[in-house]
């Protein structure tokens, strides 16, 4: 059954307190063995926490615009937020050796799938990972969408005023301004994502696929 959405709008000041709140998972031990592993790093940066999955809603005039960051993908393209502009971005932060991580991606999957053609773009971001061990996540499991490979986590700590970097997976979902209109922190589930998408969507006069024809749900492509 897909999880129930929890969804919570609050101010900007308000949703920073909010953002820290999240609870020691599994993940925090295969991150550590893990990341020192495969390429080195701190032990103090390559602690993680997991989020339970609840999510925030930012009103247009609460949202704060996302960082100009980019870098290069795992297929070896270079790319950046900014390309995106005037499409509804959904980040998703991840790592091989998440669990959740890899629960999550038929969602993911399945609510890019759903919405591609309403202008809603998909990005993935690798942290604390290898090539290797990415690569193979992404092929074993079926990812549909791009990911930048972030192995140090330069990208989650430009966004640490709205999730905790040491918090994943996470989502965020970007307007078509480049605005943080959205976050989950933890796993996603079908119901959460797919609603917080088809709402950025619909602002500007779009429409989800899961709204736009006949009513029905659509399935992936």
């Amino acid at each position: 059954m897909p999880r129930k959405s929890r969804v919570r709008v609050l101010p900007a000041a308000a949703a920073a307190v909010a953002a820290v709140a999240v609870a020691v998972s599994g993940c925090a031990e295969q991150a550590a063995s893990q990341a020192s592993g495969a390429d080195g790093g701190d032990s103090q940066e390559n602690r993680y926490v997991e989020g339970d999955g609840s999510s925030t809603a930012f009103a247009p005039g609460e949202r704060d615009g996302a960082p100009e960051v980019g870098g290069e993908t795992l297929d070896g393209e270079s790319v950046s937020l900014a390309d995106y502009r005037g499409d509804v971005l959904v980040l998703n932060f991840w790592a091989s050796w998440c669990g959740p991580c890899r629960s999550e991606v038929p969602v993911l999957n399945e609510v890019y799938a759903e919405n591609k053609d309403a202008g809603v773009d998909f990005l993935g971001v690798n942290i604390k990972d290898n090539t290797t061990a990415a690569e193979a996540f992404e092929e074993n499991q079926g990812v549909e969408y791009p990911s930048l490979f972030d192995q140090p986590g330069r990208v989650p700590q430009a966004f640490r005023e709205t999730v905790p970097p040491a918090a994943i997976p996470s989502t965020l979902v970007l307007d078509r301004q480049g605005r943080i209109a959205a976050r989950v922190i933890g796993e996603t589930g079908y119901n959460e994502l797919s609603g917080l998408v088809e709402t950025v969507v619909a602002e500007d006069g779009g429409s989800a696929a899961g709204t736009a024809g006949t009513g029905g749900d659509a399935g992936p492509a």
